[in-house]
């Protein structure tokens, strides 16, 4: 195409373009446009439902509690549960008891040979000048519990009980009411060192003295100077008492070097938590 043609076509494209803008005006501003379709707010997704709570798991039975296993009981030759009261627990209106709660003689063995035997008062017991009537042979004297008699009221000095005076032994009944049939033996080894017309003295070589009453003299197995063992017979416990006859019954006592609270004095203690020691043991077989 020649130069002057390109000039008249670019013309012509020019023109029409003017012509365009002559009769298709732009939209103005008054010419409102279509409204945009609104869009609906979406439906909010479901809540999950909850989840079932667990059932509990069911509470355990509780263990039962194990049955307590029983007191072991003491049994004596006849058969009976031995029991005993207090040290110091003296009959109504026979003294005030000592408070000191020692066992002095820990390794003793019990002074009679059987097991079957009766701690109690025998001024305050039936058969007693000071008791409830009846004699020396009623059944309430042949029957637990042991009751101490050592700080009972009487004339002899006593510096271990309250009233600096008392009974200064164990009173003591065999298993029956019987004179002279049962044993009194050696509650440890040692030296016989004094027999009177109703008393028996052993002495151990630590110096612990034990002192038996109202043996029968006749019966008596030792002599003094007589070397003895524990368990060894002495004699059978009777009613002998001088001139006169007790009740049938062993008064034991034992005597060592002891605080009394007014200084280191060789005085009678009290026996009767040795006595019950030493039963117990006896009763159980650990004696022979």
């Amino acid at each position: 195409m020649s130069r002057s043609a390109e000039l008249s076509l670019a013309a012509l494209v020019a023109a029409g373009g003017i012509a365009a803008m002559i009769w298709w005006p732009p939209l103005d501003d008054a010419t409102p446009a279509a409204d945009p379709v609104e869009q609906a707010d979406p439906e909010p997704a479901p809540e999950p439902a909850p989840e079932p709570e667990a059932e509990p798991e069911p509470e355990a039975e509780p263990e039962p509690e194990p049955e307590p296993e029983p007191e072991p009981v003491d049994i004596d030759a006849s058969g009976d549960a031995f029991s005993y009261l207090p040290a110091g627990d003296l009959i109504s209106g026979s003294g005030t008891g000592q408070t000191v709660q020692d066992n002095y003689a820990p390794g003793m063995r019990f002074p009679m040979e059987m097991g079957q035997a009766y701690a109690n008062s025998q001024v305050y017991g039936h058969g007693g000048y000071l008791g409830p009537g009846g004699g020396q042979c009623e059944s309430a004297n042949y029957a637990y519990s042991w009751r101490d008699n050592f700080c009972e009221t009487r004339g002899y000095s006593t510096p271990m009980c309250p009233a600096g005076t008392g009974h200064q032994g164990q009173d003591i009944r065999p298993a029956t009411c019987q004179d002279a049939v049962h044993w009194a033996v050696a509650a440890d080894d040692g030296t016989i060192t004094s027999i009177g017309s109703y008393s028996v003295r052993l002495t151990t070589d630590a110096g612990v003295r034990y002192t038996y009453l109202h043996l029968e003299a006749s019966s008596l197995q030792v002599a003094p100077g007589d070397r003895v063992v524990r368990g060894e017979r002495l004699g059978f416990v009777s009613n002998e008492f001088g001139d006169s006859a007790t009740t049938i019954h062993l008064h034991f006592e034992i005597k060592m070097a002891v605080d009394t609270g007014s200084g280191i004095q060789n005085t009678n203690v009290p026996p009767y938590l040795a006595l019950v020691d030493s039963y117990e043991r006896l009763i159980n077989g650990e004696e022979s």
